[in-house]
């Protein structure tokens, strides 16, 4: 029985304003991709770890990498976040009994976290996810038609309109890495297989297809350090965190 990661690194990163791949940007003078494959590594649950890397860019994927103390393969990934993770899981051999994906974009996550996520896979809980509580008010919005007239001859601003206030006692905040049943991961991903090109129709998540089946999806306790770097802000707090260390 072993456990495969598979880290997803094939996104553009243009919400962070670089003109690279985001997983290739430096955190801490380090490229996010190896913190990301690093840390699954640490964790001691993982036996192996399969990169989806921007097409053309799997040996530059490989050199940002560096060597990493599990095996390590990268295969690029496909127009979408769940074609890229079905491109990783392709690389799942029958020894797999479970599998992790895992965004390069939340490179921080502790080793902790990661033994957390595949304990409870392996304690009899097929589809687990990371999740931290809401602290901010939630509200549900929908278009209100108009926008007003902006000052000094500005673009427009949209203006929604609020619905309802939702409770936030009961919502989560998810995070990666997320553990699952092999079997049940590749039954979810054939299923959704049509989704997959499109990235209006794709899955978000991993749990997403998953829960599409009418499997239970489990919750464990996330970690704040876990952030999902996404724009510049994110990165300069991921890298006070990573000085914190």
């Amino acid at each position: 029985m072993t456990t495969l990661a598979i880290l997803t690194a094939a996104g553009s990163g243009t919400r962070l304003g670089r003109e690279i791949p985001k997983a290739f940007v430096d955190v801490g003078g380090v490229p996010m991709i190896a913190l990301a494959a690093r840390g699954l590594a640490a964790s001691g649950v993982v036996d192996a770890v399969v990169i989806t890397a921007p097409p053309g860019r799997s040996a530059d994927m490989v050199a940002a990498v560096g060597p990493l103390s599990v095996p390590c393969d990268v295969v690029e990934g496909g127009a979408t976040r769940q074609a890229s993770v079905a491109a990783g899981l392709d690389r799942a051999d029958a020894a797999t009994d479970v599998v992790l994906v895992h965004d390069a974009a939340r490179p921080l996550a502790p080793p902790a976290l990661v033994e957390r996520v595949v304990t409870a896979v392996r304690s009899g809980r097929s589809a687990v996810v990371p999740g931290l509580p809401v602290t901010d008010t939630i509200k549900r919005v929908v278009p209100d038609g108009g926008s007003p007239a902006a000052p000094g001859g500005e673009s427009a601003q949209p203006v929604e309109r609020v619905v309802d206030t939702l409770d936030r006692t009961a919502l989560r905040a998810v995070q990666t890495p997320q553990g699952f049943d092999r079997e049940l991961l590749q039954r979810a991903h054939a299923e959704g297989a049509a989704r997959a090109a499109a990235e209006h129709l794709a899955a978000t998540d991993d749990a997403g297809l998953v829960e599409a089946l009418g499997v239970p999806v489990h919750m464990v306790r996330g970690d704040a350090a876990a952030l999902k770097i996404t724009t510049a802000h994110d990165l300069a707090v991921a890298e006070l965190l990573l000085e914190g260390r």
